[in-house]
């Protein structure tokens, strides 16, 4: 990819909009709507790193009720001509085709290598990477076998929602309760994870979602990991313009 002169990448992650209630969430997804508003006038492409809600589950004709402003805004953005890249998260593992189809937005279910010019990037939302979080693999392997997913849509909607609704919230595999807390760099398992990908082989940036922190950390001379932090508490991203990344927040 080549970055046309005076735009930038941007990247966001971990709205979990639905939380904790449908009013608190409108005034957070309000708020995410004037950044796509804003960041749309210089983008190349918008990347979103996962969990852009707490709960979402695809049936075949039902998607989820509410969140029109946010996906409103994102099919405007999309039939404008702006890429929009969607990562799954752990909290809406669940897509089927929707965004492909009704928002033209591509959807990736694993990391992908980005090159920009001379700039080599690795993309993720985060979940599962590594050898550790082995309870949260055997039970991300669980939910998306195409068998519990075939179970889960004879539930009725409603029930189906609620169910998955309290389970991303009071499931801790699920919910990421310890996300939030800076283990040092030395135990951080993302970084850890991309310090032995380089050894494999270089990415300037290692860009990920989950952890709920803004983060920068310098793994080495040329090569950095980028934590994009949230829209809960820090309604941070992270913009690139070809040859540099920042983490900035969103004041309106």
């Amino acid at each position: 990819m080549e970055l046309p002169k005076n735009k930038k990448i941007y990247f966001a992650s971990d709205n979990h909009l639905g939380l904790p209630n449908s009013d608190e969430s409108r005034v957070r997804e309000k708020y995410f709507v004037d950044w796509l508003e804003e960041v749309r006038k210089d983008a190349a492409a918008i990347y979103l790193l996962g969990d852009l809600f707490d709960f979402w589950f695809e049936y075949k004709t039902v998607v989820p009720k509410g969140f029109v402003r946010v996906l409103g805004k994102l099919a405007e953005i999309s039939d404008a001509g702006i890429p929009i890249i969607f990562f799954v998260g752990n909290h809406d593992l669940w897509m089927r085709d929707y965004f492909q189809k009704e928002l033209g937005i591509t959807v990736y279910h694993e990391p992908i290598r980005l090159t920009v010019g001379d700039s080599r990037l690795f993309i993720g939302h985060g979940d599962g990477l590594g050898p550790d979080d082995k309870g949260y693999k055997m039970m991300k392997k669980l939910f998306t076998n195409p068998l519990s997913k075939w179970l889960f849509r004879w539930l009725h909607p409603d029930w189906g929602m609620r169910l998955g609704q309290y389970l991303s919230q009071k499931n801790k595999l699920i919910s990421g309760d310890e996300d939030v807390k800076f283990l040092g760099e030395d135990k951080e398992w993302l970084v850890a994870y991309s310090k032995r990908k380089l050894q494999e082989e270089h990415f300037d940036y290692f860009v990920f979602g989950h952890r709920h922190l803004p983060m920068e950390i310098e793994l080495n001379k040329s090569s950095h990991y980028i934590n994009l932090g949230d829209w809960i508490t820090y309604f941070t991203y992270a913009e690139f313009d070809g040859k540099k990344m920042a983490i900035k927040t969103w004041k309106k």
